[in-house]
């Protein structure tokens, strides 16, 4: 008689793994340093934002920047026509700031065509004579008066965020790279046309508030702020950019039933107080800046 065939013993599932809560008292005080590891000796270092005595040697650095960030949007398919501008305060003359000539593809911008924008929002014969955007001056000039903490602002109609901007709604924090904008993102929900008048950019810069660095414009696209550096601008608004690409994703499988998890705000504060910090922020585009003067470095002078 053949042995009868006994049912295996049940398996105990595995006990779910404890949710680890993390603080930051036993890190680096420094953002930066908490995101590398050098040698013993502390002599390998990553660096955040150069600093500078000389403002005419900084101003250099400053166009440099924001030629490097243009020639990025138009690496990344942001140019739209002849919408678009990042304005960035002048060190010789802080209320003043340099911007894009309107009608350029942001390809081809270099420091030589950068433009520098009088306090009354007109063409100064010190940077390129060329014209510039009516709604930008309109948005940037509101921004630059009301956050005297910004130095740098940036907006443009990139395909994903003038995507997901039509619902009036901030993004999800549901990755580690949404931390960026926990509690760091507002909405301006409303459209009243093309910018032309004053009125609308200190809307739009009222929605930001007294610290929010990013903010989706409804109907419109998306606007992100700098503290330090150009760099720090545009690294946010490429990721709110591929930010709001991942929530279209998400939205379209969530509506055939999968259900999405949000980052709880403890641990989306914990992971805030890193990324946003505008050091951490500048090292995390500095990849992409070397590799444009790389590949392009000619086209900076």
């Amino acid at each position: 008689m053949a042995p009868a065939l006994l049912d295996p013993a049940p398996v105990a599932a595995p006990a779910p793994a404890a949710h680890l809560k993390q603080d930051l008292s036993n890190l680096a005080k420094s953002p930066l340093q908490r995101t590398y590891i050098g040698n013993k000796e502390g002599t390998i270092h990553m660096e955040g934002v150069p600093q500078f005595d000389d403002p005419y040697k900084k101003r250099e650095w400053v166009k440099e920047q924001l030629a490097i960030g243009f020639q990025y949007w138009g690496k990344e398919g942001y140019a739209e026509g002849l919408s678009g501008h990042i304005t960035v305060r002048d060190p010789v003359m802080p209320d003043h700031y340099w911007m894009n000539p309107v009608g350029v593809h942001f390809s081809a911008i270099t420091t030589r065509n950068l433009v520098l924008v009088s306090p009354d929002g007109f063409v100064h014969p010190d940077g390129a004579q060329l014209p510039i955007n009516s709604a930008g001056i309109m948005i940037h000039s509101a921004i630059h008066e009301a956050r005297p903490d910004v130095q740098v602002a940036a907006h443009c109609h990139s395909l994903h965020g003038k995507a997901w901007s039509v619902f009036g709604k901030p993004i999800d924090i549901m990755t580690q790279d949404a931390c960026l904008f926990h509690d760091n993102l507002a909405v301006y929900e409303s459209f009243g046309g093309i910018v032309l008048a004053p009125e609308e950019g200190a809307n739009i810069a009222a929605a930001l508030g007294p610290k929010k660095n990013a903010a989706i414009l409804q109907n419109h696209g998306l606007l992100t702020l700098g503290h330090e550096s150009v760099a720090e601008a545009v690294y946010l608004f490429q990721s709110l950019e591929r930010l709001c690409k991942v929530q279209l994703l998400v939205e379209a499988a969530a509506a055939n039933g999968l259900k999405k998890k949000v980052i709880d705000d403890e641990d989306a504060a914990f992971t805030a107080a890193t990324l946003q910090n505008p050091h951490t922020i500048y090292a995390n585009f500095r990849p992409e800046m070397d590799l444009l003067k790389f590949e392009r470095g000619h086209l900076f002078l």
